[in-house]
């Protein structure tokens, strides 16, 4: 079981970026998109984004892999596991085959299945989401079935149920 205090962190990325981060019991904390504006910037919000979260266990990383060793050498020194995951990966997890025929329908997909997500995970209602925000809500929760931090999917988000 892990602990409480502990802490996930979901990243969609890109220039434009969505974050989800998650305690140890599997609730949504927060989750919102950052506009890094260019390249240059990703080291700079990976840092602000480590100390504002302060504890981070796991980050699971999803998208642009040239923007990924900002973010190993901003968390992994301080003890963060760091797991990278394809699109393809996480979205066979929750979405049906039909939900994932191609990048449109699977991103339409996902934002519909982020708003069960929030609704089961978080402590308060959240306004709509960019795209890459709700990617980075289901992107955590990939990732925290597959550390083992949840055991089953949460009610309504497992795709073998509806």
């Amino acid at each position: 079981m892990t602990s409480e205090r502990a802490r996930l962190v979901a990243v969609d990325l890109g220039v434009r970026t969505g974050v989800a981060v998650f305690g140890g019991d599997g609730r949504l904390v927060s989750v919102g998109s950052r506009n890094l504006g260019r390249r240059g910037q990703v080291r700079r919000a990976a840092i602000g984004l480590r100390r504002e979260v302060g504890r981070v266990d796991a980050l699971v990383l999803e998208g642009d892999r040239s923007l990924v060793p900002a973010w190993r050498h901003t968390f992994e020194p301080r003890g963060s596991e760091v797991v990278l995951v394809e699109a393809e990966r996480w979205r066979r997890a929750l979405l049906h085959p039909r939900e994932r025929r191609d990048g449109r329908t699977a991103k339409a997909a996902a934002r519909g299945l982020t708003a069960v997500a929030v609704a089961e995970l978080a402590d308060r209602n959240l306004p709509d989401l960019r795209h890459d925000a709700a990617e980075a809500v289901l992107i955590g929760l990939w990732g925290l079935r597959e550390l083992g931090w949840i055991r089953s999917w949460p009610p309504g988000l497992d795709p073998h149920q509806r």
